[in-house]
């Protein structure tokens, strides 16, 4: 296969088929923007579907608004379907409220669910994206003329370029760069997720009780009132287990909060029954170069946090820059990935940051650290600080104009 090319208008279009692995928001919304640069892209997710569900993710400063705008119906869809934002209460084991965080807090400028958010990614990718659910990549080999992959169920393919867009646990960069335990810190904590009723009676926002190192919360169901969602944060060293076994993961989610009071038993409760978790460390990956050959990473493959690290946003940014890049580089995809990390590297290194603190901002490990957090972040002009600076972070990136949109039909 030699490198495909296409031409429409006066612009050629080099290295046009695109692998991405991961559909959750990154591979989306980087399928989106090459499909409107005349890019045929494929997208490849170990899922058998999309993700539903998942927990509330934020939009905010100028930066990730100006990319969401240049969307076009993204933006107005978002904004159709946004939470409102997630107000937060704290109490101590008796139900008395400690600390109130507002919406605005968590929420950015635009919150929405992650599912959401990923429904609305494809649907939009849709018209310029073959999707592959139920399947992963294997193997890849780069070529003279391209990368050849290896599927686990499907037939071997050749593209031009691949792109790692699957998380912090990136297949792509295992396979291309080398092991996870190269790139990726452990930060101290594990964070747990799983639906269950809302037999609290909760009408918006979140509740949780901490002990030292220890934060469980349940917030109510932003699609149904009557279904609410468990957020469960601890402390630990690395701890060794199969990431596919989900009932192994509920019994250390189980002994972590053993003998903890307040709503916890019976949130416990509901954990055993749960159809799905999700578990994970909280963790941050560094990658030292974002590329190799004809390869290249995008989101928190890349640079990212499990919680409180701008993922979300960073990863719709990253997207729109590579794509971008691609897309007016004229076939020289090294070129293009030079400049795509150029221009974000230290913008995603400094909203990666936020992440380093999320465990220890959730669950401090102490008793004063506790009082600490909740006497702080109870005066406003604190919580008015910490939003401007995080407007800022989110916002420090210059982002390179739009460049000539392919009319797809005439490809």
């Amino acid at each position: 296969m030699s490198r495909s090319s296409s031409t429409s208008g006066n612009r050629t279009v080099e290295n046009r088929t695109v692998l991405i692995s991961g559909a959750s928001i990154a591979g989306p919304a980087l399928a989106y923007w090459l499909g409107r640069y005349g890019y045929r892209p494929t997208v490849v997710e170990l899922a058998p579907a999309l993700r539903g569900g998942g927990q509330a993710v934020d939009f905010r400063g100028e930066t990730h608004m100006t990319v969401l705008e240049r969307m076009g119906d993204v933006l107005p869809e978002l904004r159709r379907i946004r939470t409102g934002g997630s107000p937060m209460r704290f109490v101590d084991a008796d139900g008395r409220q400690l600390l109130h965080l507002p919406g605005e807090f968590a929420g950015g400028e635009l919150e929405v669910l992650r599912g959401d958010l990923a429904r609305v990614l494809y649907e939009h990718s849709l018209p310029y994206t073959e999707y592959v659910f139920g399947d992963s990549v294997t193997a890849l080999t780069e070529t003279p003329t391209g990368v050849r992959a290896d599927f686990r169920h499907g037939a071997t393919r050749e593209f031009d370029l691949v792109i790692g867009a699957d998380g912090l646990h990136s297949n792509i960069r295992r396979l291309a760069f080398g092991p996870e335990r190269s790139y990726v810190s452990h930060l101290g904590y594990y964070a747990a997720t799983w639906q269950l009723p809302n037999y609290l009676g909760l009408t918006s926002g979140s509740v949780g009780h901490n002990t030292p190192g220890r934060l469980a919360s349940v917030g109510v169901d932003h699609h149904d009132p009557d279904r609410a969602g468990a957020f469960f944060v601890f402390a630990a060293p690395e701890l060794t287990y199969d990431r596919h076994d989900p009932e192994q993961q509920k019994r250390l989610v189980a002994d972590a909060f053993a003998g903890m009071g307040w709503e916890v038993p019976r949130l416990l409760d509901s954990l055993h029954a749960a159809p799905e978790l999700y578990f994970d460390s909280i963790s941050r990956a560094d990658v030292p170069a974002w590329s190799k050959g004809r390869i290249a990473l995008v989101g928190d493959a890349a640079c990212g946090a499990t919680i409180g690290g701008m993922g979300t946003g960073t990863a719709v940014v990253a997207a729109y820059v590579l794509a971008t890049e691609l897309a007016r580089s004229g076939g020289d995809h090294q070129a293009a990935f030079r400049r795509y990390e150029s221009a974000l590297r230290t913008y995603a290194q400094g909203c990666q940051k936020g992440g380093d603190r999320t465990g220890k901002f959730l669950a401090p490990g102490t008793t004063l650290g506790l009082r600490l957090r909740n006497g702080l972040l109870s005066r406003r002009f604190l919580l008015d600080l910490m939003l401007r600076v995080g407007q800022e972070v989110s916002s420090g990136v210059e982002l390179p104009d739009v460049a000539p949109v392919v009319d797809f039909a005439s490809c």
